[in-house]
């Protein structure tokens, strides 16, 4: 009886088993849909998934940011007084960064495409290519001789692999946008989805754009989908995908980057600090002074010992020293890669040139409002819509031209793109994260900054001059004519009295220019962003999508 028993209980066992075993495969949910059930990419329909997609790529140029905690603004003593770096704690999403500032071979690339999208030598693009060329005579100086640099900086061979400088906060941004096309525009053809060479074969206003592929693929390169070369019919340009759906590439394929753009304040720091490298209390509570472990500019090691580790001025009239051993190796800027990387893997973050990132400039970074992805900056849009239902890409006659404080003119979209507008209530009704478009000057401190404040006034303030915004900063606007002349009208105002407003960015960073204390990843100054000088530069980041590190599991020590 008893070993009936136990082989009732031992076939029981197996039979449960083997259930078990059957349950976990059929909760395999990698050819079916853990929501429904249902088959998942069948032939004879259903959602198309593939569980096999990989992590996002690496775009050209980039580095792989690991996200983390770190104590952003200076810990130190703040003997210039400036009050401007408070420490917060701060936590940075993981991102991409590259690995150098941009250099003029890559900023003459864009100018290059530009000049043969859009040939200056027409009345009707002529602005385009104008407003993207670096100020060259940002090197001038009244009793100093650098006609040499004005001349030859940013074309002569020789300065190729130096970083590109003359470019204004908006320019940066109108680079990073055409960056991020095309290099997407690469991937589609590499992958075979758009034909060989299809952007050679277009008109001026049927230029690829990322987000109109996506939004509206059968408007990209101005909607033709084919083209003829010699009499004879090309294949597709807007080529569709290979599967049978005949669907274009979208999100869900995991094909296209996300954007190139400037990094945060926050970014920026974060990555100039590598603490990835360091295990130490002090460091991680924000004692560490440069992108380089130790407290001195010059390398402690035994085969580099007394070489200077950044491109920086080292005080009145010596901007690197006696020539010879001790020199930093460069007297204006340095090639790239010039000095060792951080922990990252980051090239020059600290002297060469300072660097443009996103934010506009306030002295205080508002940690109480926020300590995730801190940025302040935030001009929320959204794609606008024709009557007809349809996004509206913008076209030759519809390009927006803006004209700086310094009277040059940019364009600040160019054809093939997809028109933005502000977001408005129909966005912002009964939220409670954001309630208006532009949030740049949110929470400033003014009674105008506040979520529920309205105002009555035509003007700016209720005065009419202005006084009352938190930043009482000049108010100067410069037209230009149809025959291009100027129209500067200055603020005459004496009630000034500061220059920070919306319109003024952070750079980050200390440069050729600038004495060791600015190597200081915590330091920030403010510049007007439609302004250039001879040492600010910038590098491009981009957001990761996906896990946090490069593998998606936690390294083990």
């Amino acid at each position: 009886m008893l070993r009936k028993n136990l082989a009732l209980t031992l076939f029981i066992t197996v039979i449960l088993a083997s259930l078990f075993v059957g349950c976990n495969k059929s909760r395999d949910y990698k050819n079916s849909s853990r929501a429904t059930g249902w088959k998942m990419n069948a032939k004879e329909g259903g959602f198309q998934y593939d569980p096999k997609t990989k992590e996002q790529e690496t775009g050209p140029g980039l580095v792989f940011v690991e996200g983390g905690t770190f104590t952003m603004g200076r810990v130190q003593d703040d003997p210039m007084h400036d009050w401007n770096n408070s420490p917060t704690q701060q936590h940075v999403q993981s991102f991409y960064m590259d690995e150098t500032e941009v250099t003029n071979l890559m900023y003459l690339e864009y100018l290059d495409w530009l000049k043969q999208v859009f040939p200056p030598s027409d009345e009707n693009y002529r602005k385009i290519y104008e407003g993207a060329v670096p100020d060259t005579l940002v090197w001038r100086n009244r009793l100093g001789f650098n006609e040499v640099m004005t001349n030859n900086y940013l074309r002569h061979p020789a300065y190729a692999e130096y970083p590109v400088v003359g470019v204004s906060w908006v320019q940066a941004v109108e680079f990073s946008n055409w960056r991020t096309d095309r290099v997407n525009e690469m991937v589609l053809e590499t992958e075979g989805i758009t034909s060989r060479n299809a952007r050679y074969d277009v008109e001026p206003g049927e230029t690829f754009n990322t987000e109109t592929y996506l939004n509206a693929p059968t408007l990209t390169y101005g909607g033709n989908d084919s083209i003829t070369r010699g009499g004879k019919r090309s294949e597709s340009i807007a080529k569709r995908s290979k599967d049978s759906t005949d669907l274009y590439i979208g999100r869900e394929d995991g094909l296209l980057l996300p954007a190139y753009r400037l990094p945060t304040e926050a970014e920026w720091e974060y990555a100039a600090l590598a603490l990835v490298g360091l295990r130490n209390y002090n460091v991680y509570r924000g004692k560490k002074k440069y992108p380089w472990d130790g407290q001195y500019t010059r390398s402690g090691k035994r085969r580099s010992r007394g070489d200077q580790l950044a491109n920086f001025k080292q005080g009145d009239g010596d901007y690197g020293g006696i020539a010879g051993w001790s020199d930093d190796g460069a007297d204006i800027t340095a090639q790239v890669k010039s000095y060792e990387p951080n922990d990252f893997g980051l090239y020059d973050m600290a002297g060469n040139v300072a660097e443009w990132v996103a934010d506009v400039y306030r002295p205080i970074v508002d940690d109480e409002f926020n300590d995730f992805n801190y940025y302040r900056g935030n001009v929320y849009t959204k794609n606008a819509i024709g009557e007809d239902g349809k996004v509206k890409v913008v076209t030759m006659d519809s390009i927006i031209f803006d004209t700086l404080s310094n009277g040059k003119v940019v364009a600040r979209n160019l054809p093939g793109e997809i028109l933005q507008v502000p977001v408005d209530e129909n966005e912002t009704y009964l939220r409670t994260n954001f309630s208006k478009s532009d949030n740049r000057d949110y929470r400033d401190g003014d009674k105008r900054s506040s979520r529920y404040y309205q105002s009555f006034a035509d003007d700016e303030s209720e005065s009419g001059d202005g006084s009352n915004r938190m930043y009482n900063s000049p108010v100067q606007n410069v037209y230009a004519d149809s025959t291009g002349e100027l129209d500067r009208q200055y603020d005459k105002s004496s009630g000034r009295t500061t220059l920070v407003d919306n319109e003024v960015r952070v750079y980050k960073g200390g440069s050729w220019r600038d004495r060791d204390y600015w190597l200081d990843p915590a330091q920030r100054r403010y510049f007007p962003q439609d302004m250039a000088t001879d040492y600010i530069g910038f590098r491009c980041a981009m957001s990761r999508v996906g896990s946090k590190s490069k593998k998606g599991k936690r390294p083990r020590n």
